[in-house]
């Protein structure tokens, strides 16, 4: 069995591709040649199925069981795979397994359950709570879609009642809601004496309205929850909708009294008693309609984070996964998908479990497909038991590649009942991140940063302080969720009784804004000892901070957070309990993100190239041990992880990190910058309510957001440039929630702020700044460079799976989205690739780098870089799949300035080397590679074992090791003679 079991298909190279309708399958066909040639094995899609019209990112699925038509029809996305499979490339597809859109006619389901309510089939579909706090609500779900007040909005006759395909529904501009079929009653009852007028009263058509009535009055309430009369609500529902759709057909009186009726239902604007009757229907609905905010407190379907139009499904149920994979297992079967990439496995009530029923789906359908295709369900079970013995046998074992969007802080490791390949690499991008920031300036930094600011500033007091914010203005309705559950366990037993709710629920938004990781994991009465460790962490930070509040009820919320159940407790109870932990899991990683990665990142502006989705901005620089550390680690439990520098997600290109991350190396020049700059812009600020724009932490970071993205060739003073800053500025004011919000924008302050960026970048004489600016500019964009090439190459040769996002072959200097998804021109690339390749041929690979770094600021250096190392190491995959990973001592005055690994498997050996805190090795940034003399006596030292003869796969130079006190030392000045960075091998 263990020989032929299915195994995972293991990429040498991923490329993210963000998919819209401006970029569809049609399109990634017709570039997947360029990225095969690039060294591409492995096409990384963003979300193909149906999604809100319009949608740039696929995230907001409506349908789990179709493609999204606005990226090509069937054929074309068969074309696109067939593409793939004659190139021989895999495609890994982004799934949502977490949440649905609800706010398009698209999400049948969503709409079937606003029909139905309770007697959906659809209604434990998504997680929603059907007995919220709120009694009103009981039976009903809350819809925060309107801009208004409800009453306003219904008196400026926005919500339209129609007629349409048999049944009445209510639109709100774009917005399609049904209407209850048994509250149609209203509409066609209403003036009964009208159609006494139009029709004779044994008229066939008066006949068969009545006689649609009284099916209605029939009907089972949407309330029914008995199988046999649910069946018959539907079955005559549908039955009702054609015949009154006939009906209205057939008879012009009928028609005309419904669209009379409906008129008068419909209102008058500026008659606030004309909306009665619509009001009253409304009211009878299973849901109810609402201002937007409302969802703040009185939300009863869980969201993703606090989007009001994603809402979550229950995955955890067998019902909902077979719907939502249906599709996905097809599109396995048929071989199309070859690896997954999973969205938010954080939200999953049970992730672990989800996993173990994903893997066993995904070894079922390959075990069909080696069957022909066959779905018997005798052969499906027979499969799926074959799974669960190899799994009983190798507890590890899953036979598909599946990373998962899973953010690990410091120290954090995937749970080990994960049947996952990896997490998508934020963990590595923050890790390498730190190898090029200088950590011996953190305290200058620090200084610096809050004497610019003029008050003093801690990461983790201001993620503590963004985590409450955030349940207060956003997700206050989840907190008095999950405070009235809490309260309810303590009303059954007479010890804690007299915890108030209130209590409760301020131990509870402590204990969540002091959580110190995104989740715990606990799925059993068993709790992991490393969730116990967090646990216990955020109970003893959020008592310190809050001496006032009762430590006996912190002690409750401890032993419940860490089920340790009084001795009386009931089977009833260990499941409430047990309930309660696992809810409460669900909700600490949304605080977690909206409070840090879109609140405190924006706050916290030290060296903004920390603040990246996994990172943590308290930490200045990692350093080269632990880069190693992590390496070693990684080839041992994960050695195909995905490992990347950038990210749809990213709040900056990596490039531009790798420029910020120089910037660490300047601390005395962005001190004395940061003064003059203030000094000569200070009256330009314009004033909103008697505060100056920017305030000094804004401006702190607006600098910091020109030397990252400035424009690499030509200028950033063109209104290109100035609209992409102050689109960035525009969300960070808004994420920051300090002078502007997305729930209460200050159009006025972000107006100024936009006019401050205009009259700083604009060339006149009068604006010294932009001189000055450039200086440093220049320095730090050189600096830069290099530390950008260095990440590449280090990201094509240490352990794990490289992974590219979209354009980010050339510079890649982009801001948070939109700005990072814009359209790539593959066109330039592509050519420029070729002409590369043919120049190679005319001149050979030193040249041409050569070349390339004169012309270093169009970015081909990057390209031709990633082209020549892809190419090596999908020649040589034995060497990075499993070859043993050995850091490199280096020697020298200039040692700590590099980088050194070595790769080795079967006597076969590959050197990495790349520069780092390149400042002191580069004084001027005309210079490349890295000036004369840049590193002195500076040498690697190899392994005893090692050979001592290299080519250099980047420039085909040779380089050969010297003998020196019994070791064999690489020259570094040999080793960087002619390129930036090192690739060895024999």
């Amino acid at each position: 069995m263990d020989g032929d079991r299915p195994r995972p298909r293991i990429p040498v190279a991923t490329y993210r591709l963000q998919f819209n309708k401006d970029f569809g399958f049609a399109a990634a066909r017709d570039i997947l040649p360029y990225l095969r040639r690039l060294g591409i094995t492995d096409v990384y899609a963003s979300p193909c199925f149906a999604a809100r019209k319009g949608s740039g990112h696929g995230y907001d699925v409506v349908d789990h069981g179709s493609l999204n038509p606005e990226l090509g029809s069937r054929e074309d996305y068969l074309s696109y795979c067939s593409e793939l499979q004659r190139l021989g490339m895999g495609q890994i597809l982004d799934f949502v397994p977490n949440h649905m859109c609800i706010e398009s006619p698209g999400n049948r389901l969503w709409q079937d359950v606003l029909e139905n309510g309770r007697s959906s089939p659809y209604a434990y579909f998504f997680d929603i709570d059907w007995e919220p706090v709120k009694k009103e609500l009981w039976g009903k779900v809350l819809l925060p879609f309107l801009g208004d007040q409800y009453g306003t909005v219904l008196e400026r006759g926005e919500l339209v009642l129609s007629f349409e395909n048999g049944a009445f529904l209510i639109r709100y501009y774009d917005a399609v809601v049904p209407l209850e079929p048994t509250t149609w009653l209203q509409i066609l009852k209403y003036r009964p004496e009208q159609l006494d007028t139009l029709l004779h009263r044994e008229s066939p058509a008066r006949l068969e309205f009545l006689s649609i009535i009284t099916a209605l009055q029939h009907l089972p309430p949407p309330t029914e929850q008995d199988p046999d009369h649910r069946e018959e609500r539907y079955r005559e529902k549908e039955i009702i909708k054609r015949r009154l759709q006939d009906l209205c057909a057939q008879s012009p009186q009928i028609a005309d009294f419904l669209g009379r009726n409906i008129a008068a239902f419909n209102g008058t604007v500026g008659t606030p008693d004309s909306f009665n009757l619509l009001d009253a229907l409304l009211r009878e609905q299973p849901y109810r309609l609402s201002f937007w905010r409302v969802a703040t407190e009185e939300i009863n379907y869980r969201r993703f984070f606090d989007i009001n139009g994603l809402a979550a499904i229950r995955m955890e149920d067998a019902a909902v996964f077979r719907h939502t994979h249906e599709l996905l297992f097809q599109l396995i079967r048929d071989r199309l998908v070859t690896g997954l990439r999973l969205d938010h496995l954080d939200g999953l009530y049970d992730p672990a479990a989800y996993l173990k029923r994903l893997q066993r789906g995904c070894f079922v359908q390959l075990r069909l497909a080696a069957d022909g295709g066959s779905e018997e369900a005798e052969l499906v079970a027979r499969h799926g038991k074959e799974f669960d013995a190899l799994l009983e046998e190798h507890p590890h074992y899953h036979p598909f590649y599946v990373v998962g969007e899973k953010i690990l802080l410091e120290g954090e490791r995937i749970p080990d009942d994960w049947l996952l390949t990896s997490t998508t690499g934020y963990d590595f991008a923050e890790n390498l991140n730190g190898v090029f920031i200088d950590a011996a300036a953190a305290r200058a930094f620090d200084r610096i940063y809050c004497r610019f600011v003029r008050r003093p500033l801690s990461f983790r007091e201001v993620s503590y302080r963004t985590k409450k914010l955030v349940m207060q203005v956003a997700m206050s309705g989840e907190i008095i969720t999950m405070g009235h559950h809490l309260s309810t366990i303590c009303e059954r037993d007479r010890a804690t009784r007299d915890f108030t709710r209130a209590s409760l629920t301020r131990a509870l938004i402590e204990v969540i804004a002091c959580f110190p990781v995104y989740r715990s994991y606990t799925s059993s009465t068993s709790v992991r000892e490393t969730d116990s460790r967090y646990i216990e962490e955020a109970i003893d930070n959020a008592r310190r901070k809050n001496p006032a509040l009762s430590r006996a009820v912190f002690d409750f919320l401890r032993a419940i957070l860490l089920l340790h159940f009084p001795p009386y407790a009931t089977e009833a109870d260990r499941s409430e309990w047990l309930h309660f932990v696992m809810k409460f899991q669900q909700i600490t990683g949304p605080v977690m993100a909206k409070g840090v990665e879109d609140t405190a990142f924006y706050l916290y502006n030290r060296l903004v190239s920390l603040n990246e989705v996994g990172g943590m901005p308290e930490r200045f620089g990692s350093g080269i041990e632990s880069f190693h550390g992590e390496n070693v680690a990684r080839l041992s439990t994960s050695p195909h992880a995905m490992i990347t520098t950038s990210t749809h997600d990213s709040k900056h290109g990596s490039d531009f990190r790798a420029r910020i991350d120089a910037l660490s190396e300047y601390p005395q020049q962005w001190q004395k910058a940061l003064t003059r700059w203030n000094r000569m812009n200070q009256g330009r600020k314009p004033v909103v309510e008697g505060q100056q724009v920017p305030d000094r932490n804004e401006e702190y970071l607006l600098y910091q957001i020109l030397l990252g993205a400035w424009p690499p060739e030509g200028d950033g003073c063109g209104e290109e440039f100035r609209g992409r800053v102050k689109g960035y500025l525009t969300k960070a004011l808004r994420e920051a929630k300090a002078h502007s919000s997305w729930i209460s924008p200050n159009i006025a302050y972000e107006e100024a702020l936009s006019r401050f960026v205009d009259l700083i970048l604009t060339e006149r004489e009068e604006n010294p700044f932009l001189g000055e600016f450039r200086v440093l500019q220049r320095q730090i964009a050189h600096c830069g460079l290099f530390n950008a090439l260095s990440q590449t190459l280090l990201k094509m040769t240490s352990p794990g799976v490289p992974d590219f996002y979209q354009g980010s072959e050339l510079w890649e200097l982009t801001l948070v989205d939109p700005d990072n998804r814009r359209q790539v021109d593959y066109g330039v690339r592509s050519e420029a690739l070729e002409r590369l390749v043919a120049r190679e041929g005319e001149i050979g690979a030193a040249a041409l780098v050569e070349e390339l770094l004169a012309s270093r600021h169009d970015g081909r250096l990057k390209l031709y870089l990633i082209h020549r190392v892809l190419s090596f190491r999908g020649e040589h995959r034995a060497l990075f799949e499993r070859g043993e990973y050995l850091p490199l001592e280096t020697r020298g005055e200039r040692g700590r300035h590099i980088c050194a690994f070595a790769r080795t498997c079967g006597g076969e050996w590959g050197i990495v080397a790349v520069p780092r805190l390149v400042s002191g090795l580069t004084p001027e940034p005309g210079s490349a590679p890295l000036g004369e003399g840049a590193w002195l006596d500076t040498a690697i030292t190899l392994p005893a074992n090692a050979p001592t003869r290299y080519r250099n796969v980047f420039t085909e130079e040779t380089v050969e090791a010297e003998p020196r006190e019994g070791e064999a030392l690489l020259s570094a000045a040999k080793v960087f003679a002619r390129g930036p960075v090192a690739l060895l091998a024999q």
